[in-house]
C-alpha cells in the first residue's frame, strides 16, 4: 500500500492523462476505496488544485482548467520515499506501472537539483530483492546509498549477534532490502573480503574522507551474492575453504553445514560456509576425505592445529598401548 503522498502523485498523473474520471474508475486505478479517494481529492484541493466533482450515478471528478502543478510540498526524505515507491510499484504491471512512471517524471521535475542528485544516488545503489516493513530510517538508507555512489569509504561500529561491537572500515557497494531487513554490502578493508552488514546493527557511520576504486563481486550479481551470504550470515563463524576435489564429489558433505561450492577448475572447489562453532567446522573438514586449504579465518587454521594435535596424541597413545600389549609375555 502506497503512502498518502504517493497516492496524490499518482492521482495527479491520472488527471493529467485524462481530466475527467468517474469515482469508481479512479478508485479502481488507484486500488483504493471510494471513501479514501474522496479524502485524497480533498487533500489535493487544500494543496491548491481545482478539482470539480459531480454527483449521481455517473458522478466523478474533473481537474479544473488551467490548473498548474504547485511547488513541491514534501520534505527531502518524504520526496525520496515517494519517488522510490513510484519507481518500484508493488504490482509492477500495466496501467498502474505506466502511471507510476509518468508521475515519477513529474515529481522529478519539481525537485531541486540537490534533491535529484540524492534520489539518483539512492536509486542507483539500492537493490530491493524483497520488500517488507522495516524499522530502518530512510535517512540511514540514503546515507549509505550516497556513499555507494560516491565511492566514499565509511567507518562505523558493528554489533554482532551478541551485541558486541567491533570497529569496521568498509568500501560500500550496494544497499539491499530483503524482507524486513536492510543490508549494506561492502568490502571490509581489514578482513580483505566482502561482508554484509545489517543496517540496524551499524552504529555511528562516518566517512573517512578516502575514495576507492570499484570492485567486482565474486558472483557479479548482487541478488545472487546476497542469497548466498544470507544462508550463512546467521552463524557465528564464517569460513572460506579451497578443496582439492570437484564440486560434485563434495555434494554428500555439504548437508553437514551451510555451504555454497564454487568451481575453480575441474579438480578444485572453493566453499563458503559457516557454523556456530569452530569445532563443527574442524570436524566437517576432517571428514571431507580430500586435501584442503583454509583461506579465512586464521582462527580456524589455529583451531584445526589444536584439534589435530589432540587427535594425534590419542592415536599415539592407542598405538603405544597396542605395542605394550603385544610385548607382554603370555
Amino acid at each position: 500500500m502506497l503512502s498518502a503522498s504517493a497516492r496524490l502523485i499518482r492521482l495527479l498523473s491520472l488527471f493529467q492523462a485524462q481530466r475527467s474520471w468517474t469515482g469508481a474508475g479512479l478508485a479502481e486505478r488507484l486500488e483504493i476505496t471510494e471513501r479514501t479517494l474522496r479524502r485524497d481529492v480533498d487533500r489535493l484541493r487544500t494543496l491548491g488544485y481545482t478539482v470539480d466533482s459531480t454527483s449521481g450515478v455517473a458522478g466523478g471528478y474533473r481537474l479544473g482548467a488551467g490548473t498548474a502543478l504547485p511547488p513541491l510540498l514534501l520534505e527531502d526524505e518524504e520526496a525520496i520515499a515517494v519517488a522510490l515507491g513510484l519507481g518500484n510499484p508493488s504490482d509492477g504491471k500495466g496501467d498502474i506501472e505506466n502511471a507510476s512512471m509518468r508521475a515519477l517524471a513529474k515529481l522529478e521535475q519539481l525537485m531541486p537539483p540537490r534533491l535529484r542528485k540524492r534520489l539518483d544516488s539512492v536509486r542507483a545503489s539500492v537493490v530491493p530483492i524483497a520488500r517488507g516493513k522495516s524499522e530502518v530510517r530512510l535517512k540511514a538508507v540514503t546515507l549509505f546509498a550516497e556513499a555507494c555512489t560516491d565511492r566514499a569509504e565509511l567507518r562505523f561500529d558493528y554489533r554482532d549477534h551478541h551485541a558486541k561491537a567491533t570497529a569496521r572500515t568498509v568500501e560500500p557497494h550496494r544497499v539491499v532490502q530483503t524482507g524486513q531487513r536492510w543490508y549494506l554490502l561492502a568490502w571490509d578493508t581489514a578482513r580483505e573480503d566482502w561482508r554484509t552488514f545489517r543496517l540496524d546493527r551499524i552504529v555511528a557511520p562516518v566517512p573517512t574522507g578516502a575514495r576507492f576504486a570499484a570492485r567486482r563481486l565474486p558472483h557479479g550479481d548482487v541478488a545472487a551474492y546476497m542469497e548466498q551470504a544470507l544462508r550463512i550470515s546467521p552463524y557465528l563463524h564464517y569460513a572460506r575453504i579451497v578443496v582439492h576435489a570437484p564440486a560434485k564429489a563434495l555434494e554428500a558433505h555439504l548437508g553437514w553445514v551451510g555451504g555454497v561450492p564454487e568451481a575453480i577448475d575441474e579438480g578444485t572447489t572453493r566453499i563458503s560456509t559457516a557454523a556456530n562453532s569452530l569445532d563443527a567446522l574442524a570436524v566437517w573438514l576432517g571428514c571431507l576425505g580430500h586435501d584442503f586449504e583454509v583461506e579465512i579465518p586464521n582462527e580456524l587454521v589455529e583451531h584445526i592445529a589444536r584439534v589435530a594435535e589432540r587427535l594425534g596424541k590419542a592415536a599415539r597413545r592407542r598405538s603405544g598401548a597396542r605395542v605394550s600389549a603385544a610385548q607382554t609375555p603370555a
